[in-house]
C-alpha cells in the first residue's frame, strides 16, 4: 500500500508562502503516533526537500537528546529511502537516488517489503496520484490558515472518492484524517 501523508494547514498547505512550516511543530503525543506510523513502514520515498528537511534525523546529534527524539532518529536512519532530485548528486545514510520513474520506482519499494510505503514531497505525491498510484491519504490538520504555499493536493481533472477510515484529534489541537482510495465505489 503507498501512503501520502503530511501536516496541512486548515485551507489545505504544507507551509506557508515563504516555505515555512513551524506551527507544524509535533506535540509529544502526536510525535508519539508519528514514531509509531514510521517504524511500520518499509520504505519511504521523498523529494529532496523534503529528504533535506528529514536528514537532520540522521545528522544531528542534538536531536537524540529525548527518548523519543532518538527512538525516531533509529526508526528513520534504519528505513530504506528513494530520494527524487534533479540536482543532488548523492544522498547519505540509508537511501538512494531514484534511478526509475515514480511510477517504477513505486513499484520497486512495494515489490522489496511486504510492510506499507510512504510517498512524502507535494510535487512527488502529485506525480504518484495522477498516476492513480496512491491508496491512501493521512491528513494531520493544524488550527491555522496560511492564505498560501505548496498544496497538500493537486488540482485534479476527475474526481477521486475516498473513504474515510480513521480520524483522531491530539492534544484537542491537530486532527489527524485517514482516508483510503474509493476504488471499488468509484465504478
Amino acid at each position: 500500500m503507498l501512503i501520502y501523508s503530511m501536516g496541512v494547514s486548515v485551507d489545505g498547505f504544507i507551509n506557508d508562502r515563504e516555505g515555512g512550516f513551524e506551527w507544524g511543530a509535533p506535540s509529544d503525543e502526536l510525535f508519539g503516533f508519528h514514531l509509531a506510523r514510521v517504524s511500520q513502514l518499509g520504505g519511504y520515498l521523498c523529494g529532496r526537500r523534503l529528504y533535506q528537511t528529514m536528514l537532520v534525523w540522521e545528522t544531528d546529534p542534538a536531536l537524540r537528546d529525548t527518548d523519543l527524539g532518538a527512538a525516531f532518529a533509529d526508526v528513520w536512519s534504519a528505513l530504506p529511502k528513494v530520494v527524487f532530485s534533479r540536482t543532488l548528486d548523492s544522498v547519505q545514510g540509508n537511501a538512494r537516488l531514484a534511478r526509475g520513474s515514480v511510477a517504477e520506482e513505486i513499484a520497486a519499494a512495494l515489490a522489496a517489503t511486504d510492510k506499507h510505503v510512504e510517498i512524502g514531497g507535494a510535487g512527488l505525491a502529485t506525480q504518484a496520484i495522477e498516476l492513480d498510484l496512491v491508496d491512501e491519504l493521512r491528513i494531520f490538520r493544524y488550527p491555522i490558515i496560511v492564505g498560501d504555499g505548496t498544496p497538500f493536493l493537486p488540482p485534479v481533472t476527475t474526481a477521486l472518492p475516498l473513504l474515510l477510515v480513521e480520524t483522531r484529534t491530539f492534544d484537542a489541537r491537530v486532527i489527524y484524517e485517514r482516508y483510503r482510495r474509493g476504488r471499488a465505489a468509484s465504478g
